[in-house]
């Protein structure tokens, strides 16, 4: 069977200003002629498939169209990030066609979705998690770990909330009712809680069966050892964001780990940069990271190790027997140029004019060094400038005895890296004349 796992499209972005609908609609096209070219029974979106919850209408009709073709070639199978809003793009999902499922709530996590080959067999088990905030996660779990699992979450009693009058009329402090049980603020606490649900469910779709079903898991976290880019927005609330990989073996500390024969892959997302996280043993902890860059580091990590990309993934009976990253195609050249004035100015850049650019000036900036670079650079997008650096120098005290002059020559080459030239030592006469002679009229 053949997967194509992809997450973090975060459609309605722009790059520093810039809109990328035309890279997004770019990708668009590639991943339905991949899908055909591939012959892919299944595409995994693992979440952020918006930037923000409430995305702009083009970002939604473009969404629109891609599932349409993509569900005319493939199934689907789609979950939210921490930038989606999970009811939002949930909406209608129980009415969807066979090729379309969208898995956006807490409640369904552990109904594990069976797919089938091009035959009609039944080839891979995919459970897709939403993504958990730990705050909602953890009071919606409990009652399901309860339920299906037996598992009882210890619930907190209030104290000092209820107070009762004794006979004399004094008040004594009485326990208020108990909370509804919680898990652990964490995202480690939900997601662990998340897969020995799994792990049961796994259990149940693997038993009596005369052939093994490799099982996929899709999720939206910052896994540990996952190395991330600029461009994320942080989920960690007082620390809680991170999972460590050892769950994924584990199942969360699940009973039925063993007995429900494991993962075989976990389609990661939320970490932009493409990347597989090694571990000894248990699955395949994968990022296929963003398709687009969101940011200048991203852009040049996808020159370097980090091509921005999708995963093919080929499984068997036995798990993944194959694991391809595919390139996706690059509409906008993005370049950080790294240089002196003269070194930006030169022939060495020229091939840089028409790319969305972030220029790194080194030394000395002259009057109206970022008029001139933006007339080098159309589409200049960022600028900084790391001053040379200088050697220590004895400062002057600013006494009243100290010239006035002198004082104002070392504020000159502290602010601009250099000692004021004869010209401008002139102006700093003229002005301080000036001043004097205005201040002798006042008298």
């Amino acid at each position: 069977m053949r997967i194509l796992h992809t997450s973090d499209w975060h459609l309605g972005r722009t790059f520093h200003g810039r809109v990328l609908d035309d890279a997004h609609a770019a990708l668009a096209d590639h991943l339905v002629e991949l899908v055909t070219a591939e012959a892919v029974d299944a595409v995994l979106v693992a979440g952020d498939v918006y930037d923000r919850a409430i995305p702009p209408n083009d970002a939604v009709a473009l969404l629109d169209e891609t599932l349409r073709r993509l569900t005319e070639r493939t199934r689907v199978v789609l979950t939210p990030g921490n930038h989606d809003s999970a009811r939002r793009l949930g909406f209608a999902a129980d009415l969807m066609r066979e090729g379309l499922i969208i898995r956006a709530r807490t409640a369904g996590l552990d109904r594990g979705i069976i797919l089938p080959d091009a035959d009609g067999n039944e080839a891979a088990i995919v459970h897709a998690l939403p993504y958990l905030d730990p705050d909602a996660a953890r009071e919606i779990l409990p009652p399901l770990l309860t339920e299906r699992l037996g598992e009882e979450t210890p619930a907190k009693h209030t104290t000092g909330e209820g107070r009762t009058e004794g006979k004399d009329g004094d008040a004594s402090s009485q326990p208020g009712p108990p909370e509804r049980p919680r898990l652990p603020r964490s995202h480690e606490a939900v997601v662990s809680a998340a897969l020995r649900l799994v792990a049961a469910d796994l259990d149940r779709l693997r038993a009596g069966r005369s052939r093994r079903l490799p099982s996929l898991l899709m999720a939206h976290a910052f896994v540990v050892g996952g190395e991330a880019c600029e461009s994320e927005r942080d989920i960690r609330v007082g620390g809680v964001d991170s999972v460590p990989s050892g769950v994924f073996t584990t199942l969360g500390g699940s009973a039925l780990a063993e007995r429900s024969g494991g993962l075989d892959y976990v389609a990661l997302g939320h970490l932009h940069r493409p990347q597989e996280l090694t571990r000894p043993a248990g699955p395949r902890l994968v990022y296929s990271g963003s398709p687009l860059p969101f940011s200048f580091d991203e852009a040049e990590g996808a020159r370097n190790s980090a091509t921005k990309s999708s995963v093919l993934l080929d499984l068997g009976a036995d798990g993944v027997t194959g694991l391809e990253r595919i390139p996706t195609p690059v509409l906008h050249q993005v370049r950080t140029l790294t240089g002196t004035m003269p070194e930006l100015l030169s022939p060495a850049f020229d091939d840089a004019t028409g790319a969305w650019v972030r220029v790194i000036l080194q030394g000395e900036r002259p009057p109206g060094a970022l008029a001139t670079l933006k007339e080098r650079f159309p589409d200049l997008l960022a600028f900084q400038h790391e001053a040379p650096t200088r050697t220590a120098r004895e400062r002057i005290a600013v006494t009243a005895a100290a010239d006035p002059l002198r004082i104002t020559e070392d504020f000159f080459d502290d602010v601009c890296g250099r000692a004021p030239e004869p010209s401008e030592r002139g102006v700093l006469r003229s002005a301080y004349e000036s001043a004097l002679a205005s201040a002798r009229s006042e008298r």
